[in-house]
Parts: structure tokens; C-alpha cells; sequence
């Protein structure tokens, strides 16, 4: 039986959970960095006692022995991160996105870090904006390629899909490294992007949970399509694939904004869909089999562990699907009421 971590990220605290992969198995939580005003965390299934937990104002944290420490990273950068990813590729490239924009990069498990260059020196930056501060704007995801560690795709919210030119690691004509280069808003790519995934069965594919809908490339995101029948809800924001299936594809959506992410007002929903990437129209369906009622429900972050596994979590717990998605059960952990009362931040299960 396959042990499982997830770091589970909440508004001020990340809960690291200790399990196995099984419905009926025993789980514990621990709290780590209380206090700390989080936005985002990253893990690797080869590396699966180092994260990292982006926050407003320490930036990068890192452990090294499964949640137990953690350590303060990239002390240069001093921006709210809002973003993190590691390398499908090679455990030790990490990537971190800021706000506002930038991108950073390490090639050493975030020991050292270089910053790209200027996201903001791309044509439509006069156009990105996040409320409610106008001026502002943030790298709401990256995605790693599974097929093409050349290739990194940045979601800016709210503004535009940006990524990498194709040649990574080649040498450009000034002497610059390829990654260096960005590739500004794609034609037909969201402008809201909140969640993006690739897979490793289906090279080329890349899925996007966005403010105006999902949407999915075939090519890299050169062209895109917006199946939306089913979906009956268009503020889409997590997104996960399990990683047995790249035709399975589940989402968590919400009416607007407020519905998704105010505990106030929040109703949101998790849809489902197992033809993304056949022949006949893609059709959403409601996946809400032992979730909670979507009254008082923030949107849920949705990550993928192994085979047909995921999990999802929302202010009322911890739950995990053994079936793509299709049925869900709540994670046997303590959940006190405060938890209720919090907006989640990020999940990472390795």
C-alpha cells in the first residue's frame, strides 16, 4: 500500500497530510507555519518529502523531511508569491510566480533562484488587471509541459496566458537563454486563466479552468477549443486530471468571484467529464457524490495523485475520489470550525 502526502494549504496555515491510498485508511494532519499569510504550494512524486509554500510576506518556504521544518527560501524574493511549480522533468527545477508578474526560476531545489525577464515587457501588460487593486496583477499558475521541458505556460491574472519560446535551452543571437524569451497571448487562449494542466498521455493538450469558462488546446495552446455543454456554472477554477486518464478531466466552478471564494456567499460545484480528448462533443456533468451541498462551499482546489485518484479540498474538509471523480469521501481529519471560515490556498498530494 502506497503512502500518500498532501500539503494542503489554508488562508494562514498548511496542513500536512499523512495517509495511505486506500478509502478506509488512517490519516493525520499536522499544522505547519501558522500564521503565515499563504497563496500557493508545490510538490514533486519524486521528491516527496520537499515542498514549497508561496506567501504575501516571506516569500518562498521550503521543507526537506515531509512538513516537519520549514525553512525560508529565496531571500531576494521579496514580491507576494503567488504561484509555484516544480518540473515534471527534474525535481530540482522550480519555478515561482510573483506579484506583481514575474517569474523565477531554480535548478537547484530552490536553493538559488534567477528571475526572468520582465513578464511586464510584453504588449498586453497595459491591459492586465486584478480587483479589486486596478493596477495590479499576479502569475495565478505555471504549468511545466509533461511532454516539453522546453516549454512553461503562466497564467496572469487577469490578463493573458503567456509561455515559454520553444527553444528553451538553446542560445538565442544575444546571448540570452531561450527560456528568456515569452510568447504573449497566444490567439483564441482565456485572458482569466486560474488553473492549467498538462498530461504525460497526451502530448500537446493543455486544459485551462478560467474565469469565462474551460477551454483546451490540442497543439501546445496555438489553437483552442471551449467545450462548455453540461457546465452549467462559468467561473471555473481548479482543475485536475488523473494521471490514469487524460480524457477525464474535473473542475470546480461557481457563478462569479464571490460565489467562489467568499464563505459569506460561496456555492460552488465540481463537474465532470470523461471525453476531452474524443471524437464526439464534450459533455459536463455534476460530480458532486459525497461532497458537501454547495451552499457555503468555497470552490474546491482539485489535485491528481496516483492512477485514478484525486483529491479536493474546500472550507469543509479534505475529501478524495478512488474513481476519477465520479464518487467522492470526506478524509477522516479533524476539522475544527475554524477551518470553515477559510478560503484554501493550494494542494499538493505526491
Amino acid at each position: 500500500m502506497t503512502d500518500t502526502t498532501a500539503y494542503a494549504a489554508l488562508d494562514d496555515r498548511v496542513l500536512v497530510v499523512h495517509g495511505a491510498s486506500a478509502a478506509d485508511a488512517d490519516y493525520t494532519a499536522d499544522e505547519r507555519l501558522v500564521g503565515r499569510d499563504l497563496q500557493c504550494v508545490a510538490a514533486s512524486p519524486e521528491r516527496p518529502d520537499r515542498a514549497f509554500v508561496g506567501t504575501v510576506e516571506s516569500g518562498v518556504h521550503r521543507t526537506a523531511d515531509g512538513g516537519d521544518t520549514w525553512d525560508r527560501v529565496a531571500p531576494d524574493i521579496d514580491d507576494h508569491v503567488t504561484a509555484l511549480a516544480v518540473s515534471p522533468h527534474d525535481a530540482d527545477v522550480v519555478w515561482a510566480g510573483t506579484e506583481p508578474s514575474a517569474v523565477y526560476r531554480s535548478t537547484d531545489g530552490g536553493d538559488s533562484w534567477t528571475a526572468l525577464p520582465p513578464l511586464t515587457d510584453l504588449p498586453s501588460e497595459s491591459e492586465w488587471s486584478f480587483p479589486p487593486r486596478p493596477h495590479t496583477h499576479h502569475v495565478r499558475w505555471l504549468e511545466p509541459d509533461s511532454h516539453d521541458p522546453e516549454r512553461l505556460y503562466v497564467a496572469i491574472e487577469a490578463g493573458a496566458l503567456v509561455r515559454t519560446a520553444d527553444a528553451l535551452t538553446a542560445t538565442a543571437a544575444d546571448g540570452t537563454d531561450g527560456a528568456e524569451t515569452w510568447e504573449d497571448r497566444p490567439e483564441g487562449a482565456r485572458y482569466d486563466n486560474h488553473t492549467l494542466a498538462t498530461h504525460s498521455d497526451a502530448e500537446g493538450r493543455v486544459y485551462t479552468a478560467a474565469g469565462d469558462g474551460y477551454a483546451q488546446s490540442e497543439d501546445g495552446g496555438d489553437t483552442w477549443s471551449y467545450p462548455q455543454e453540461g457546465l452549467g456554472h462559468r467561473y471555473v477554477w481548479g482543475l485536475a486530471v488523473p494521471r490514469a486518464d487524460p480524457d477525464t478531466v474535473v473542475v470546480s466552478a461557481a457563478s462569479g468571484a464571490r460565489s467562489a471564494h467568499s464563505v459569506s456567499s460561496a456555492e460552488a460545484y465540481v463537474y465532470r467529464t470523461t471525453n476531452a480528448g474524443r471524437d464526439e462533443p464534450t459533455e459536463w456533468h455534476r460530480a458532486m457524490e459525497g461532497l458537501p451541498e454547495p451552499a457555503g462551499t468555497v470552490r474546491p482546489l482539485l489535485a491528481a495523485a496516483g492512477g485514478s485518484v484525486l483529491f479536493a479540498l474546500n472550507n469543509r474538509g479534505l475529501y478524495r475520489s478512488a474513481d476519477a471523480g465520479g464518487s467522492w469521501g470526506r478524509v477522516p481529519l479533524r476539522w475544527p470550525d475554524g477551518y470553515e471560515d477559510q478560503t484554501p490556498r493550494g494542494l499538493a498530494v505526491v
